[in-house]
């Protein structure tokens, strides 16, 4: 159907209703194969469903709110205005996967009012995009409301059928779980032990609740995926399922007495998305996400820097050294000194070897975890004033240490973890970004591991969403980058404040250092989901895959070592970390050259080939240059894949470095065998790939002639 016919259409319903009884009501807004249909029934009840290509993906689902005391805002309606238009932009992200976004949707605002007091009106926003539907709702300001509570928000999601799902339990304080890859019908939650307390049942606000990003594949071969995008002074989403007729529903964080959300007039919540394709690559390369995000509130961005960098992190992760100065809170001697526990990594002579490393190899920057008093009270201490973010411990130096690097051209960065006391941290904000341009750190990690404080908060919590909002645009005064850890899962919020590199909200490559790791599928499900709404600080590179930890020494990885390289290309970052020791990568030095050479930054992404919980493949090539960069992964299972290189610039040969798993690699039995070979391609190539069990190739094409 036109566009122009469908708002014929709605004027003319809408006409006959004013002057009529109210009747029921149908608009449909649609862009390309994607369509949206809008209803509102003559009890005045709102639903919106999704097609694509006439089939249907979402039935009727529900649309409101309960707010204040019991005041009902999902019947009762009236339609009293429509507004329609297009919206067609281009624009350049500061740093991202590709150098340009085009932002094509078609725009429908239906305004509505309650036909009875307090008559509050509440208007519901819909973007139709080519790979699916983004929605919010609106408040404007009136005289009718003000300010308001949210009890409940009604929106619901419902689905065609037992779809397969790809799915972590809804927690209100972490989202570190691995993924289960299920029936939407056999969903259960409490299957989980709760990461962030450490026992059963106790977070998980419902059995059959799940988080976002959830992605979704019908058994007619669409992929669905269901999120939300702008999540700004609101609480997170998560869904509740219906087991028995396939119905997702939100289901908002609650604060520390119940309530999901706090709002004054004007407002307006996040938008929800549901991208839908036939192809899982289109899932991967939509950027209905962005395009949901207002434009960058940064005017002057030459100051934010996508980067590479290094850290003294996993060598606390495995046991070979600690955060703590000491051994625990009360380790003092009899002047009230503290006393040293003798393995404390963050250490000044530590330090500089990993100064030392980055320099010679030109990784550019270095994290430093550890480095502060307040670590002895960082888990376990429900503690408000827990960590001290200038003052260091003995054994490290800042000043000398700020010297050094700069002399060996390398950026320092700052690690400022709050053991999730929160309000601690945003007394101290100031000056803690105050310090950081003082010895030159220009970017910085965040870290909330813990029970937030204020008691009662969670991290997806309104409360929280606006703290971390709070810490990027102080960061963003200050001229300083931020990677969160420990936050709500991204919703694009990085095209607004670009200083948000990156955030873990995800089980990143650390698990496997402290527990059974995550199985071989986990990172061909993590682009689907977690890596939806941004990017993912999630640690690749290491090389040492089996004999790492210390009170674990049978602990291993679940990818081959050509995996890990693959993983810089297929998880996405503008920072990504050489995650292992030096000593490790100093033994396999060729393999190493990979991370050096693999860009952090790019003008172009083509997502090849994907299937969700199975195999990615990627290429994407360099900011400012002609190189492109290859990365392919799979599951438990071995792979060979053909990929024709036609990406590639039709007047250039290119030599390919190909990282591959050696034919007798195994994630699990022997994950450090790979090779290195050197071949000469063209956009004609049709490249056979082999990957082992958990494995991955890693490409690196460098133009050498043109034809």
């Amino acid at each position: 159907m036109k566009y122009r016919e469908v708002f014929i259409l709605f004027f003319l319903a809408f006409f006959y209703t004013e002057n009529c009884a109210q009747k029921n009501i149908s608009v449909i807004s649609q862009f390309k194969k994607t369509s949206l249909l809008f209803s509102i029934d003559q009890k005045g009840k709102a639903d919106y469903q999704v097609l694509l290509g006439g089939k249907q993906v979402l039935k009727p689902s529900r649309l409101g709110f309960l707010i204040d005391e019991n005041q009902r805002l999902d019947s009762n309606f009236k339609i009293i205005q429509v507004d329609s238009s297009i919206i067609q932009e281009t624009w350049k992200p500061v740093w991202g996967e590709v150098k340009t976004i085009e932002n094509h949707c078609k725009q429908l605002v239906v305004r509505m009012e309650l036909q009875s007091a307090p008559y509050i009106k509440m208007n519901i926003i819909f973007r139709v995009f080519e790979e699916g539907v983004g929605f919010r709702y609106e408040f404007p300001l009136q005289s009718s409301l003000k300010f308001f509570t949210i009890n409940e928000e009604f929106t619901e999601f419902n689905l065609t059928g037992d779809h397969k799902t790809f799915w972590i339990p809804a927690d209100f304080d972490s989202n570190e779980y691995p993924y289960t890859s299920s029936k939407l019908s056999e969903v259960n939650a409490w299957k989980f032990p709760i990461i962030s307390s450490g026992n059963y049942q106790t977070n998980i606000p419902d059995q059959y609740a799940v988080q976002t990003p959830l992605m979704l594949k019908t058994s007619d071969g669409l992929y669905i995926n269901i999120h939300e995008a702008a999540l700004v002074n609101y609480s997170t989403m998560q869904l509740h399922v219906n087991r028995s007729n396939y119905g997702l529903s939100a289901n908002l964080v609650p604060d520390a007495v119940g309530n999901k959300g706090y709002l004054r007039t004007p407002a307006k919540t996040p938008w929800r998305t549901i991208i839908v394709s036939e192809k899982a690559t289109d899932v991967l390369a939509s950027k209905m996400i962005l395009n949901l995000n207002e434009p960058s509130k940064i005017e002057n961005s030459s100051w934010i820097k996508p980067t590479k960098f290094m850290g003294v992190w996993w060598e606390m992760q495995t046991g070979k050294g600690s955060w703590s100065y000491t051994d625990n809170i009360d380790s003092l001697s009899k002047e009230g000194k503290l006393v040293p526990n003798g393995h404390h990594s963050a250490n000044t002579t530590n330090v500089k070897k990993y100064i030392d490393f980055a320099s010679k190899h030109g990784i550019k920057a270095l994290l430093v975890e550890g480095w502060n008093i307040g670590w002895e009270e960082w888990t376990g201490v429900h503690k408000e004033d827990n960590f001290d973010f200038v003052t260091a411990y003995p054994d490290f130096d800042v000043k000398e240490i700020a010297l050094y690097s700069k002399a060996k051209g390398v950026q320092m960065i700052m690690h400022n973890e709050t053991g999730a006391s929160a309000s601690n941290y945003d007394r101290h904000m100031d000056t803690a970004f105050r310090f950081m341009n003082r010895f030159g750190y220009n970017s910085v990690k965040t870290g909330y591991v813990g029970k937030i404080i204020p008691n009662g908060e969670h991290h997806d919590g309104q409360w929280m969403v606006n703290h971390y909002e709070r810490a990027i645009k102080k960061a963003a005064q200050y001229y300083v980058m931020i990677d969160m850890h420990e936050p709500m899962r991204p919703t694009g919020l990085h095209r607004t404040y670009p200083n948000f590199l990156a955030s873990e909200a995800g089980r990143g490559n650390e698990w496997n250092a402290f527990s059974d790791g995550n199985a071989p599928d986990h990172e061909t499900i993590m682009p689907f989901t977690r890596l939806m709404g941004g990017p993912m600080d999630y640690t690749p590179g290491i090389f040492k895959l089996r004999h790492y930890a210390k009170d674990a020494p049978n602990r291993q990885m679940h990818t081959t070592l050509a995996k890990q390289l693959a993983l810089y290309v297929t998880m996405y970052s503008p920072i990504q970390m050489a995650a292992d020791l030096p000593e490790n990568y100093e033994a396999h030095l060729d393999a190493f050259q990979f991370i050096k050479d693999v860009a952090v930054d790019w003008d172009d992404t083509k997502i090849l080939e994907a299937e969700p919980g199975e195999y990615i493949s990627i290429a994407r090539k360099e900011k400012g240059k002609a190189n492109w960069f290859l990365g392919a992964i799979t599951n438990e299972n071995s792979r060979n894949t053909s990929i024709i290189l036609n990406f590639l610039d039709k007047d250039k040969i290119y030599r390919a470095t190909i990282y591959e798993d050696a034919p007798d690699a195994d994630w699990k039995n022997n994950p450090e065998a790979y090779r290195i070979q050197n071949i000469n391609v063209d956009y004609k190539t049709d490249l056979k790939l082999s990957m082992a069990n958990g494995g991955g190739v890693a490409i690196r094409f460098k133009p050498i002639v043109n034809k």
